[in-house]
């Protein structure tokens, strides 16, 4: 049995989040219900995994009613931050920060996602 954790994003719009996520190199490793259109999404980029489900699932599992104010951020290291930045914006998704060189050694930039959480991209220098 493998031991690992992964995020699960609350998403408004399931294919848009899947397309923005492609477009950061994850790919859609598997989908509930396996026909039609998915609940849940699993997404795998190396040894990174991201689950995103409707922010239905919570109301209905959970009773509770997700928010629009994000609790986090998500951090990926990229091959090209200038590039990454640039596909996005071409894809009309909005960047937050545009790149720029941190004094802890990395190039990074911000982008959000369909539901407006921050996403970090970084490239070591």
């Amino acid at each position: 049995m493998e031991h690992k954790a992964f995020p699960v994003l609350y998403v408004g719009n399931m294919r848009r989040s899947v397309e923005f996520y492609t477009l950061l190199g994850y790919e859609q490793t598997y989908q509930f219900p396996l026909e039609g259109d998915p609940h849940y999404v699993g997404l795998e980029r190396g040894e990174s995994s991201l689950g995103l489900t409707h922010t239905s699932w919570p109301e209905a599992q959970l009773g509770i009613t997700v928010g629009t104010a994000p609790r986090f951020e998500l951090f990926l290291y990229v091959d090209n931050v200038e590039t990454q930045i640039e596909t996005l914006r071409a894809a009309g998704y909005e960047i937050v920060q545009e790149p720029a060189n941190m004094p802890w050694g990395e190039r990074q930039a911000y982008a959000f996602d369909p539901d407006g959480t921050p996403v970090a991209l970084a490239t070591p220098i």
